[in-house]
């Protein structure tokens, strides 16, 4: 495999004809630089008015490899060819080097570039390339591959440092200024020949040729080509909060509309932070990757319709996938499509949030922690997690939590400004007193991992921390049906609190401000995150009503399902078990009207085929769940009960506004059939003689023929069941009652509990 570098812009604020001066000073050869033994001119020529200068030499470094290696390859020394081309007029210098040693066995190669800064002619940038192919080297290849990469990248910062040591001698020595090439003369300068010119004449050959050496591995370490830096700078005093970081260099409104790939030095680590130079590398090749593609492409192929990402979205892919080029390229494609299938771009301009959100969702930003992340506080253990779902839709919290990471991005981008240090990531806060078993249901638990694989797929380290704090004793079920799905890079960001370990030395006040801490934890500052309260079941949509206004629909298949049940017209649902001890579990909410719920067995298949699939188990299947959204009826009239099915569930009746959690344990194989049936108008208004004000609006909403249920169903392998009271139990907590109806069969292990 071809290990490739490219180096950011390394901008000297000094003009190009004194970097020359200084870079020139390496020749022949630089006590700076031991492993460089010295160079042999093989070629020269110049133009007739002396503007270009190109000169070829045969290098020759020092082998800093093992002595095993050294044996084995038989040589204490490699040499590199380099050719320069300095041109005076464009003020430019071209460095192409290539070994010469073991060049049937190893192939490096490297260009170098010296150039005017484009926005200030009185500086100088430089651009680097390298790349390294191990064809064979003696069955050392990996090795040879490891350590040419860690001694580049070490002597890159080493011929940074030598020509940063050569500006300043000069300029102690009372050179402050060389005089630009023209065309005039006859000679580059006015100045002295012998002073200026004759460094000049040797045109900065061996340093290249030396980092080229050191990529080779393991036989060269050699010091890379003069990298400059922003670091030795005129202004080392100013009060910017980066060194050496002018208005023209650093300014991202300059750099980030620049036509191509490159980026500056001072501008990464002023907007990105302190990065490895292969870290650097992997950052310009996958912008410059991302840049090659998007160009010339009409805007119906293009992954968005935007530009590419920012360099610090960029960099996340990066950090996710630990800098290896093509997984994190891997991930970008794939969440670049995701962007644009689903326009995930316009969310902050198009989402409009829900009443019920702005009410119940007991999640929002709160100023920021000690480090200037963005700090976001949610209050999940006083949510209503299962109205929420029921009353929204997995699409609308889906796109909700999306906008709170569109939201995350720009409040990031914010804060470096403010600030005046890189931050790309956010602190989230989560309070979980009040978390029970509510929360742990089966539908909401499958909604929480389907979002969270969105945002890691799609949002990879804007973590930054994630501090849980009053930790019930449930906490731990949540976590082990939770971490599986969270990489090992975010779990290592979590911080737990149990009780109010979370208060005093150790606790918050270690991550966030005292006079931040939010007032519902003990601070003094006043939280705006709504408090969370039960969500009224009269704001439960059916299927329907979810649907509405989704042109582009994050969220394909919808957790809950509804149907209508009419007198004389049951809804019946269809479970073909293939072996036994399967389990069906339930959940369903009696939106409108009074129903009874039963579950039938069957050793044949209706004669009504099912309209639409709703569900599967996991390999090998040990159902096959199908229903329509609508009224399916199964059972047909000429079935005899008893005779062509029987009854393995007594009915249950259940009331408007009641949710029900329930499960079966199969002992046949066969087909069972879960039917709604309607049972009549709501208790509350046939009960009493006297009806109320709400009895009798609740009377005229609903058809004295017609009910409604919101349900859901999943059929699991009986290695795969949990217990229904742990998977989907939402009746012990503050927000619903627990009735004290519970129904059980004999013949198979069951259990249904209501909750009004």
């Amino acid at each position: 495999m071809v290990q490739q570098y490219q180096s950011p812009i390394r901008v000297y604020k000094h003009p190009f004809e004194m970097v020359m001066a200084a870079y020139e000073k390496r020749f022949p050869t630089c006590l700076l630089i031991p492993v460089f033994l010295g160079s042999d001119k093989i070629g020269e020529t110049k133009s007739v008015d002396g503007a270009v200068h190109i000169v070829e030499r045969r290098c020759k470094l020092n082998v800093d490899a093992p002595r095993l290696l050294k044996k084995i390859a038989g040589v204490d020394y490699v040499y590199f060819i380099q050719k320069n081309k300095l041109d005076w007029r464009d003020r430019t210098l071209m460095i192409e080097a290539h070994n010469e040693s073991f060049s049937t066995r190893i192939v490096v190669n490297e260009t170098c570039s010296y150039s005017v800064h484009p926005e200030n002619d009185d500086w100088t940038c430089f651009e680097q390339t390298a790349s390294l192919d191990i064809k064979s080297f003696f069955g050392f290849e990996s090795t040879v591959e490891k350590v040419a990469m860690k001694q580049y990248t070490a002597n890159i910062n080493k011929g940074k440092e030598v020509i940063e040591f050569y500006l300043k001698e000069i300029i102690d020595s009372g050179v402050a200024h060389i005089p630009r090439w023209e065309p005039s003369c006859t000679t580059p300068t006015a100045m002295d020949p012998e002073a200026v010119l004759a460094p000049r004449r040797l045109t900065i050959d061996s340093v290249s040729s030396q980092s080229i050496v050191s990529v080779e591995a393991a036989t060269s370490s050699a010091d890379a080509p003069a990298v400059p830096s922003v670091t030795d700078c005129d202004d080392a005093g100013s009060s910017d909060p980066l060194p050496c970081a002018s208005n023209a260099a650093a300014s991202p409104d300059i750099l980030a509309t620049t036509p191509d790939y490159r980026l500056e030095a001072d501008y990464i680590q002023r907007y990105l932070g302190a990065l490895t130079p292969l870290q650097e590398s992997c950052l310009i090749r996958l912008r410059h990757w991302l840049q090659d593609s998007h160009k010339g492409k009409p805007e119906a192929d293009r992954w968005s319709s935007e530009k590419i990402p920012k360099d610090e979205h960029i960099l996340r892919f990066l950090r996710a996938r630990d800098f290896s080029f093509e997984k994190a390229k891997e991930l970008m494609c794939q969440s670049l499509s995701w962007r644009k299938q689903y326009q995930v771009d316009y969310v902050l301009e198009t989402w409009t949030l829900p009443t019920e959100l702005a009410e119940y969702y007991t999640g929002g930003w709160h100023h920021q922690d000690k480090d200037g992340r963005p700090l976001y506080i949610l209050r999940l253990g006083q949510m209503d997690t299962k109205g929420l779902l029921k009353a929204l839709g997995e699409e609308a919290l889906l796109r909700h939590v999306l906008s709170i990471n569109e939201e995350g991005l720009h409040r990031c981008e914010d804060n470096t400004k403010v600030f005046g240090k890189p931050i790309s990531a956010w602190t989230c806060l989560v309070d979980l007193e009040g978390l029970n078993m509510r929360h742990l249901w089966r539908p909401g638990v499958k909604a929480l991992l389907r979002i969270i694989e969105v945002v890691e797929a799609n949002y990879p380290e804007t973590l930054g921390r994630l501090l849980i704090v009053r930790a019930p004793r449930v906490f731990p079920v949540l976590w082990t049906l939770v971490s599986p799905f969270i990489n090992d890079n975010t779990r290592q960001k979590f911080l737990i609190y149990g009780g109010n370990d979370y208060q005093g030395l150790g606790g918050l006040v270690d991550y966030i401000d005292k006079d931040i801490v939010p007032d519902f934890l003990g601070g003094d500052c006043l939280c705006e995150v709504p408090e969370g309260s039960l969500i009224p079941k009269s704001l439960y949509r059916t299927e329907g009503g979810l649907e509405q206004g989704d042109d582009i629909r994050l969220w394909t298949e919808t957790i809950y399902q509804s149907a209508s049940v009419f007198k004389g017209a049951p809804h019946e649902i269809l479970v073909e078990i293939l072996e036994a001890s399967a389990v069906i579990m339930w959940d369903f909410d009696v939106i409108k009207g009074d129903v009874t719920f039963n579950l039938y067995h069957s050793k044949r298949s209706p004669p009504v085929t099912p309209r639409k699939e709703i569900g599967a188990t996991a390999p090998p299947a040990p159902a096959t769940v199908t229903a329509s959204t609508n009224n399916v009826q199964l059972i047909d009239r000429s079935w005899v009960l008893g005779s062509d099915y029987s009854k393995v569930e007594s009915p249950l009746v259940c009331r408007e506004g009641e949710s029900i959690q329930g499960s079966h344990i199969t002992r046949w194989p066969g087909f069972y059939i879960l039917q709604w049936r309607f049972q009549g108008m709501p208790s509350s208004v046939t009960s009493s003689n006297l009806p109320r004000v709400d009895d009798v609006l609740a009377t005229l909403q609903v058809s004295s023929h017609k009910c409604k249920v919101m349900y859901f169903t999943e059929v699991l392998a009986s290695r795969d069941f949990r217990g229904s009271m742990t998977s989907l139990e939402s009746c012990h907590s503050g927000f619903s009652q627990l009735s004290g109806v519970t129904t059980s069969s004999r013949q198979s292990a069951s259990s249904s509990m209501i909750s009004r």
